[in-house]
């Protein structure tokens, strides 16, 4: 899965469509994400206790992974991912790196 925790995606299809915020959770086994401030469902809760009110609580659900794009933080579109395979200087390890395919610049 291309996306990660902390990225900013935009939706492409339901009721959000259009819509872009950060990236809160990743379930990466089940393909599945949920978005800030995004998909959001009502949950009603009854009062626990004698002469307390009952509650509407607004919760962010997940979405489906391909139902995403992330937003480049470089040049601001929506992109796709590429991956660049580079050495560190100092440490001579290979890092994968994501890049963007409009711009060509790394993105994490």
């Amino acid at each position: 899965m291309n996306i990660k925790k902390e990225d900013k995606v935009k939706i492409l299809t339901g009721k959000d469509k259009g819509k872009s915020g950060k990236v809160l959770q990743v379930l990466p086994a089940r393909g599945k994400v949920s978005v800030e401030g995004l998909n959001l469902l009502i949950k009603h809760m009854r009062p626990s206790k004698k002469g307390e009110k009952g509650q509407r609580i607004e919760f962010p659900a997940f979405v489906d992974a391909s139902n995403l794009a992330v937003v480049c933080p470089k040049c601001g579109k929506t992109t796709r991912m590429a991956y660049k395979i580079a050495q560190d200087e100092g440490t001579k390890k290979s890092r994968k790196h994501r890049i963007c395919k409009k711009c060509q610049e790394a993105i994490d």
